[in-house]
């Protein structure tokens, strides 16, 4: 009953989707998609490689520690952002 999907039925389902959602937001949401795939994709390497071999943990960063940059997603270069760090302002 469901297991035939032709040429005609693929193009009606097209068309519902894009008047449901509209043309706009399409390429918004296939982004987001892709960025979820990759996340996913990315995380499930990292769970495997824990696994696998233990690794020791790095070195902190010899650089100046009062820049950071905060990484929404591993991979996501395009959402990092610089942040400075609280200082203690408390006197002894």
């Amino acid at each position: 009953m469901f297991g035939r999907l032709g040429a005609p039925e693929i193009i009606l389902i097209l068309v519902v989707i894009v008047l449901l959602f509209g043309a706009k937001k399409l390429p918004d949401m296939a982004r987001s998609l892709g960025k979820s795939a990759r996340i996913l994709k990315s995380e499930a390497k990292a769970m495997k490689s824990d696994g696998a071999t233990p690794t020791a943990p790095a070195d902190p960063p010899a650089a100046d520690s009062s820049k950071r940059t905060i990484q929404a997603a591993p991979g996501d270069v395009t959402s990092s952002r610089p942040v400075s760090e609280p200082t203690d302002t408390t006197q002894r």
